[in-house]
C-alpha cells in the first residue's frame, strides 16, 4: 500500500511540470533514439535499440509513478495553516540551545524534501520534532551521534 504523499501547492506544481516534461519531451527523445536505432538495421542483435527500448520502459514507469503520486496526494492548503502551530507548509525558526546558531526550517511532505533549501520532511527526525509545537517551545530532536539536541521555536511563518 503507497504511503500518503503530502504536498504543498508549490510541490503540486513541480511534479506536474515533470510529468509533462516526461509526456511531452521524454517521450519524444526515447521514440527518437528508438527509430534511429532501427536505422542501424536488424534489431535481434541491436545494443543501441536494446538501450533505447530499456529507457522508454524506465521513462514510462516514471511517468506512472508520477500520476499516482499526484493521483493520491494530499494538498496542504495554506489558508488552513496557521502562524501558532507547527504545520506541514510552515517554515519554523529554531535557535540551537547548545550553539545559539539560528536556522530556518520548512516542513513539507517526503516528496518535496530538499536539503540545499532546507525543506525537510515531516517524517524526518527533525520534522517530527517540531511538528504541533509553537513559538517559544523548547523541542528536542535526535541525533545519530551524541545526545539529542534542543532547539527553541523563535518564529513560525506561514507558506513556503
Amino acid at each position: 500500500m503507497p504511503r500518503d504523499v503530502i504536498l504543498t501547492p508549490e510541490g503540486l506544481t513541480k511534479l506536474k511540470d515533470e510529468l509533462e516534461h516526461l509526456q511531452k519531451d521524454g517521450r519524444r527523445e526515447v521514440a527518437e533514439r528508438i527509430k534511429e536505432a532501427r536505422e542501424f538495421g536488424d534489431i535481434s542483435e541491436n545494443s543501441e535499440y536494446d538501450d533505447a527500448k530499456n529507457a522508454q520502459a524506465m521513462l514510462e514507469t516514471k511517468i506512472a509513478q508520477l500520476e499516482e503520486r499526484i493521483r493520491a496526494a494530499t494538498i496542504v492548503d495554506p489558508s488552513e495553516l496557521s502562524s501558532d502551530i507547527v504545520g506541514v507548509g510552515s517554515t519554523v525558526h529554531v535557535k540551537d540551545e547548545k550553539t545559539g546558531k539560528s536556522q530556518k526550517f520548512t516542513i513539507v511532505g517526503s516528496a518535496e524534501v530538499n536539503p540545499a533549501e532546507l525543506k525537510v520532511s515531516n517524517e524526518s527526525p527533525m520534522g517530527r520534532a517540531l511538528l504541533g509545537h509553537k513559538k517559544n517551545d523548547l523541542v528536542s530532536v535526535a541525533v545519530p551521534k551524541g545526545p539529542a539536541r534542543k532547539f527553541k521555536i523563535t518564529k513560525i511563518d506561514v507558506g513556503v
